[in-house]
């Protein structure tokens, strides 16, 4: 891993490396498998994973940017690290209403950045988001928002395995009466996807995808699907074709577009925000 501080360890864990870049007041983005943290001045100033929804899609999905203004910012403010200023500047959205979002976005996105906590890949200093600067937030913020969310999912049922693996609904009587984002929820389990492919398929953030999901577990609705065993045959037999795997996080500017669908609590609380905001 290339570094500039010659005190940070390449066999820590991500979240002591992003203590101690912190406590350096570092600038740069620190890669993990499953996303990126970029820090300015030593805060965390943006969060991106490939397992969750991006800024763009949180905005326009919700109504509270029309796509075209979204990458209209992008198209002018891009390369220029500033699209987050451009969307203010040029009126297209409140202040406080992409402080908001951004923010949900971050918080998601970081969870599963840190979720195993595992070593970091690579830091790169000085690199920067192609978003610009919203709102910063403290390292200590950050972790501790992801262990909150990590307690939280051990409490509705602690088998991790829900997350990652491909899910199966368990065959019994009918599903009670369940609410709707969770019966939106169970009705993309197919027994193929994975809690981030039905959360795309949703197009709402994957860790409330992984609340529902983990309830529906603790329900006994929902299960892994348990890896198959190779028989005597299968040295002779084609090997399957891989699962696709989640798509890479880009370092162009803007993120790649989903088909929209909306989330439906999320929406209602950044609109009454939004209006409460504009009134202001």
């Amino acid at each position: 891993m290339t570094i500039s501080a010659p005190t940070l360890r390449t066999d820590e864990p991500a979240s002591a490396l992003l203590g101690t870049l912190a406590a350096q007041g570092a600038t740069g983005a620190l890669s993990t498998e499953t996303g990126i943290v970029y820090l300015a001045a030593g805060h965390v100033v943006h969060a991106e994973s490939a397992v969750t929804p991006d800024l763009g899609d949180l905005l326009t999905h919700s109504g509270a940017l029309a796509p075209d203004g979204w990458w209209e910012a992008i198209d002018q403010a891009g390369r220029r690290c500033r699209v987050g200023r451009q969307l203010v500047d040029s009126g297209h959205l409140a202040a406080g209403a992409l402080e908001l979002c951004h923010l949900g976005a971050l918080f998601d996105a970081a969870y599963f950045v840190l979720a195993h906590d595992g070593p970091a890949l690579r830091f790169r200093p000085g690199a920067a988001h192609w978003l610009g600067a919203v709102r910063s937030v403290p390292v200590d913020t950050v972790l501790r928002e992801s262990r909150r969310r990590r307690e939280l999912l051990h409490r509705i049922w602690p088998e991790s395995d829900v997350d990652r693996a491909p899910l199966a609904r368990v065959p019994g009587p009918d599903a009670p009466d369940l609410p709707a984002r969770r019966c939106r929820t169970l009705a993309q389990v197919d027994g193929v996807r994975t809690a981030a492919q039905i959360a795309t398929a949703l197009a709402c953030r994957t860790f409330h995808t992984l609340v529902e999901l983990r309830r529906l577990a603790a329900a006994g609705l929902v299960a892994p699907v348990a890896p198959s065993i190779p028989g005597p045959s299968s040295a002779s037999s084609p090997a399957p074709a891989p699962a696709s795997a989640p798509a890479t996080v880009s370092a162009e500017p803007g993120p790649t577009p989903r088909p929209p669908a909306p989330d439906e609590p999320d929406t209602a609380l950044l609109r009454r925000l939004l209006h409460a905001l504009e009134a202001l």
